[in-house]
C-alpha cells in the first residue's frame, strides 16, 4: 500500500463518503423499519377487525334464540349458525364439531372469562394464526347484559398477510439496495464537487512554497469557498509585493557592499604598503608614536581581511565562484595551511598520508584556515586537527578545550556577522569566515557540522566527497 494511496483512504473525500453514506444507510434503515412495523400493524389490525367484527356481529344474531342452558346440541347448531366460529363451549360441554380447544391458549380462555368481552391473540403454531374468543351475553332478571356462561372460540390464519409483511419488507430492502450504492455515487461526486477548490488551493500552496508567487486561484461563485480563494489571492498578491521589495533590497545591499569593497581595494593597496614600512620602523620609533603605528597596521590588516571576505561574499552571492579542483594529499593541504599561518606550534594534528581528493586546493586552504582560526581565536589551546577517511567521503575534524557553543548558539553559527559573544564585536574576526567555510564546503559538495566535544569545547566536522559529483 503506498502512502499516496493511505491518504487518499484517509482523505477528506473519503470521510465524507463515509459519513453521508452511513447517514443514507441509517435513514434507509430507519425508514423502512418504521414502515414495516406501521404496515404490519396496519395490515394486522384490518385483519383483527374483520375477523372479530364478523364473529361478534354473527354471534349476536344467534343468541337470542339459544336454548339456555344449552346442551352438546344447542352449541352445534351455534356452530351451524355462526360459520366464523370453531368451538363453542358452556362450562365442561364444549362442540368439537370444527375444531378442539386444544387449540386456544389456557391464557385467552382465562381472560374471555376474567373480562367479559371479546380478546384476541396471536399465536404461532406451525404459521402464524390469530385466536379471538367471545363470551355470549345475556340479560338477568334486572335487565343487565350478564356473560351467559357460553364461550365462542374462533382462529383465523395470518399466512396471506404474513406474505403481504414479508414482501413489503423485502421491497424495503430492495430499495435499500439500490439506494445505498447511488447514495455513495452522489456522495463520491458531491464529495469532488466540494473538495475540488480545495485541491485547487492545496497545489496553489504548494507552488507558493516552491516560489511561485504568481500563483493565483480562480474566483467563482459568492460561497465560502469563493472567499476563500479571494483570501488565497490578495495573501498571494501581497506576498508577491513583500518579497519583490525585499529581493531588490537584498540585490541592492549585495551590489553596495560589492561596489564598495571593489572601491576600497586601491586605497587599502596603498595602506598596506605604508603600514609595510610602519612595521619595519615602529620598532625605532619613539613612546606613542610607535604604538600608534602599530595599531593602524593591525587595523588596516583587519580592514583588509574584512573586504576580501565581502568580495568573496559577493561572489557566492552572484554566482560567480568557480572551482579549480585537482586531486590532491589533503594531509599536506592541511600542514601547509597552518604552516604559512605559524599555526604549526600551537595545533596539534592527526594527519595520515595519501588521503587524497579533488578538491580546489585555495578554497579548501581557506576552510581549514577560518576552522583553525576560529578555534584559537574563541576557543582555548590545545586545538586538534585529525583527518580520516570515511567511505566515499574525507573528513576534518578540529575540536578545542575551549567552553563550547551555547545550545541557542549552534542554529546562526554560520550565519553572516554573528557573533555569540557582544564582548567580542571588536575581535579581530569578520564575523564571515565561518560562512565563508560552510560556502566553500557547498561548492565542493560537502557540509559542516557545528557541534561540542563531549569533554567540553567546541567540535567542527568538514565532508567532502572523494571524487567531484557530476550534476
Amino acid at each position: 500500500m503506498t502512502a499516496r494511496f493511505r491518504l487518499r483512504w484517509r482523505g477528506i473525500r473519503t470521510r465524507l463518503v463515509l459519513i453521508i453514506s452511513l447517514v443514507a444507510v441509517a435513514a434507509i434503515v430507519g425508514a423502512t423499519g418504521v414502515n414495516y412495523v406501521a404496515a404490519r400493524r396496519t395490515v394486522l389490525t384490518a385483519t383483527q377487525d374483520q375477523v372479530m367484527s364478523r364473529l361478534r356481529d354473527d354471534v349476536d344474531a344467534v343468541a337470542p334464540t339459544l336454548r339456555m342452558p344449552p346442551d352438546v346440541g344447542a352449541l352445534d347448531e351455534l356452530l351451524r349458525a355462526v360459520p366464523a366460529a370453531a368451538v363453542a363451549r358452556f362450562g365442561a360441554l364444549s362442540s368439537t364439531a370444527r375444531g378442539s380447544m386444544e387449540r386456544v391458549p389456557p391464557e385467552l380462555v382465562a381472560r374471555v372469562g376474567a373480562e367479559g368481552r371479546l380478546v384476541f391473540q396471536r399465536v404461532d403454531t406451525g404459521g402464524p394464526e390469530l385466536v379471538v374468543g367471545m363470551p355470549v351475553m345475556t340479560f338477568d332478571t334486572n335487565f343487565r347484559v350478564v356473560p351467559s356462561g357460553l364461550e365462542v372460540y374462533a382462529w383465523y390464519s395470518l399466512s396471506t398477510e404474513q406474505i403481504q409483511i414479508t414482501e413489503f419488507a423485502l421491497n424495503g430492502w430492495r430499495t435499500a439496495a439500490v439506494a445505498v450504492p447511488l447514495a455513495v455515487i452522489l456522495a463520491w461526486l458531491a464529495a469532488g464537487a466540494v473538495l475540488r477548490p480545495v485541491r485547487r488551493l492545496r497545489d496553489a500552496a504548494r507552488g507558493l512554497a516552491r516560489g511561485e508567487l504568481s500563483t493565483r486561484l480562480p474566483e467563482r461563485g459568492a460561497d465560502e469557498l469563493a472567499e476563500l480563494a479571494r483570501t488565497f489571492n490578495e495573501t498571494a498578491a501581497s506576498l508577491e509585493k513583500t518579497v519583490g521589495e525585499l529581493r531588490r533590497m537584498e540585490s541592492d545591499a549585495r551590489r553596495f557592499v560589492a561596489d564598495v569593497s571593489h572601491e576600497l581595494r586601491t586605497p587599502l593597496a596603498a595602506m598596506t604598503a605604508v603600514t609595510e614600512v610602519l612595521d619595519e620602523e615602529s620598532a625605532h620609533l619613539p613612546g606613542d608614536t610607535g604604538t600608534a603605528s602599530r595599531l593602524v597596521s593591525a587595523e588596516t590588516r583587519k580592514l583588509a581581511r574584512l573586504v576580501d571576505d565581502l568580495i568573496e561574499i559577493s561572489r557566492f552571492d552572484n554566482g560567480r565562484a568557480r572551482m579549480d579542483r585537482r586531486e590532491a594529499d589533503l594531509g599536506e593541504l592541511i600542514t601547509a595551511s597552518l604552516r604559512a599561518r605559524q599555526w604549526t606550534g600551537r595545533v596539534g594534528t592527526d594527519l595520515p598520508h595519501g588521503i587524497v581528493a579533488d578538491v580546489d586546493a585555495r578554497r579548501f586552504d581557506v576552510i581549514v584556515a577560518n576552522l583553525v582560526g576560529n578555534a584559537l581565536r574563541h576557543g582555548a589551546e590545545p586545538v586538534r586537527v585529525r583527518l580520516w577517511a570515511d567511505g566515499p567521503e574525507v573528513v576534518v575534524e578540529v575540536t578545542d578545550h575551549g567552553p563550547g557553543l551555547p545550545e541557542d548558539v549552534l542554529p546562526h553559527v554560520f550565519a553572516r556577522f554573528y557573533k555569540a559573544d557582544t564582548a567580542r564585536s571588536r575581535s579581530e574576526g569578520s564575523g564571515l569566515g565561518l560562512s565563508i567555510a560552510e560556502k566553500n564546503a557547498g561548492l565542493h559538495g560537502g557540509t559542516i557540522e557545528a557541534g561540542n566535544r563531549p569533554g567540553g569545547g567546541a567540535r567542527f566536522v568538514l565532508r567532502l566527497p572523494r571524487r567531484e559529483v557530476r550534476r
